[in-house]
């Protein structure tokens, strides 16, 4: 038997013509006789199906972990804004990135400091488990809250008799968001009357029923000083997404676009500051040259 050529192996793995003799066939022909290749048989779906829910099941996870999560509203702290049994999605991709709870919006929030003590425990059947695990429900596990933002690091925060809340020294109407009836502040000893300064890296947290809310106000024997670390924070609160009837988004209230910023108002009384002390020698200097011009 002779060598194998190696132009020949060339011709028919390249599909040239290399000076070789050319019968007229290709490589990928098939003769007379040749059965043709059965297809490929698809896959069952019942076989496919494992596999999709799988895939499923990780982008949810990653989705729960990364992106938004679902929380169930437990009690009427936030009505009419949340009503008890509501679903909310919250964002927790913004945190990632750095940014921060700003005034005005709704927060979910890891407990502080035992703001939770004493309240019942629920224990979940297996499917809730499962749900929770995937991101649809809330973990039993996690002791989580839900407020609004009124203040963030270096704000002062003050209430007297009914209301109305300031927020350093500038008065915040609620009537969109606070529930009917309340008024901004409780007459009371307990946290209904308060002047605080919230640190940098925290925030202070109000429910929206007045009334019906243990909030910072109430809990500022703790740590924490009723305050909420940043970290503690799960995302803020963007969109109602059950009961479908309830659907709505969680915008900022109007009142918190004003300038509610302490640093800002100084700055803006300082060139105006600046600008009298500039004109005062101004003026001393002319008083003087007109009385030394009369004396003469």
């Amino acid at each position: 038997m002779g060598a194998a050529d190696p132009a020949a192996d060339s011709a028919v793995t390249s599909g040239s013509d290399s000076g070789g003799a050319d019968d007229g066939t290709r490589p990928d022909d098939h003769g007379p006789g040749d059965a043709e290749p059965a297809p490929k048989k698809p896959r069952s779906f019942w076989k496919e199906l494992p596999i999709l829910i799988g895939i499923a099941l990780v982008l949810a996870l990653l989705i729960k972990t990364f992106l938004v999560q679902a929380f169930s509203i437990p009690s009427d702290s936030m009505q009419n804004t949340l009503q008890q049994g509501d679903r909310v999605l919250v964002d927790k991709l913004t945190p990632w990135f750095g940014s921060e709870p700003e005034r005005g919006e709704v927060v979910v929030f890891h407990d502080p400091d035992s703001w939770l003590a004493g309240e019942p425990t629920t224990d979940p059947n297996a499917l809730q488990t499962f749900l929770s695990w995937i991101g649809l429900m809330p973990s039993a596990e996690e002791k989580d809250l839900i407020k609004r933002v009124v203040g963030v690091g270096g704000d002062t925060i003050e209430c007297k008799g009914t209301g109305p809340l300031k927020v350093n020294g500038k008065a915040l109407n609620e009537t969109s968001y606070v529930y009917p009836g309340n008024t901004p502040c409780s007459v009371d000893d307990q946290g209904g009357q308060f002047k605080v300064k919230v640190p940098e890296g925290q925030i202070w947290v109000m429910g929206d029923h007045r009334q019906n809310s243990r909030d910072s106000r109430y809990n500022q024997s703790d740590a924490n000083n009723g305050m909420v670390p940043v970290d503690k924070v799960v995302g803020r609160a963007i969109v109602i997404a059950w009961p479908i009837n309830r659907w709505d988004t969680l915008p900022v209230p109007d009142t918190f676009d004003q300038n509610l910023n302490a640093k800002a108002a100084a700055l803006t009384v300082a060139p105006q500051g600046l600008a009298l002390a500039g004109v005062l020698p101004v003026a001393l200097w002319r008083r003087r040259r007109i009385a030394a011009a009369e004396t003469r």
